[in-house]
């Protein structure tokens, strides 16, 4: 039990129900249910590292949050500059069992406390799927803006544009994107980082505001 984490929500009200939860290091292997049968995109991203939700310690897995090399080398050195490419990490699945009240920000904070540090962390919320980011909100990362609607040379069973056949006439509409950055490490850390950071900062967005 030495290696299980408990979990803290924020406020009062949530105080009793967030220590019925842990967090503990999993394998890949340990990711690959949730992800390929329960996440919208039914693939698995790249996982360096991976993280699983537990309630009452019996219950079984309830959740999991995966960190993974981002999939364009340009994101790496855009985010905060070719000096600071080696810390860049993408937090690529959150999926969650029963999405009960408060899990998806308890896993993710708890997670990211897991993580070696420092580390630049960069996330996406999906409009196709009407994902805001409300996630990124409650445990306090930059909102950047929203990528650009594309379209990406199609691929065969759903994989990353990266491993495409070679056929550039078949192309495929990927949808804006909500990009959100955190700044992992101690307070020296995240003030050198978050100075690198290239990226403009905004308020952070709300379903009515979505075109």
């Amino acid at each position: 039990m030495s290696n299980l984490i408990k979990l803290h929500g924020v406020g009062s009200d949530n105080m009793h129900n967030s220590r019925r939860y842990f967090v503990i290091p999993i394998t890949y292997e340990d990711t690959k249910d949730l992800i390929l049968n329960v996440h919208y995109a039914r693939r698995m991203p790249s996982v360096s590292y991976a993280f699983g939700l537990y309630r009452d310690n019996v219950y079984g897995l309830q959740g999991i949050c995966t960190f993974g090399s981002p999939a364009s080398p340009w994101l790496c050195k855009g985010v905060c500059g070719e000096e600071h490419k080696s810390k860049v990490l993408e937090l690529n699945r959150v999926v969650l069992v029963n999405n009960r009240p408060n899990e998806a920000s308890l896993l993710v904070a708890r997670s990211i406390a897991l993580l070696p540090k420092p580390k630049v962390l960069v996330s996406y919320a999906d409009t196709a799927h009407d994902h805001v980011g409300y996630v990124y909100q409650a445990t306090n990362w930059l909102y950047t803006g929203a990528t650009k609607p594309r379209t990406d040379i199609a691929t065969v069973n759903g994989k990353h544009p990266r491993h495409h056949a070679g056929d550039r006439t078949k192309r495929v509409y990927r949808s804006a994107k909500h990009r959100y950055v955190f700044m992992h490490g101690n307070k020296k850390d995240k003030r050198l980082l978050t100075k690198c950071l290239r990226y403009g900062t905004e308020s952070y967005p709300k379903k009515e505001t979505i075109q």
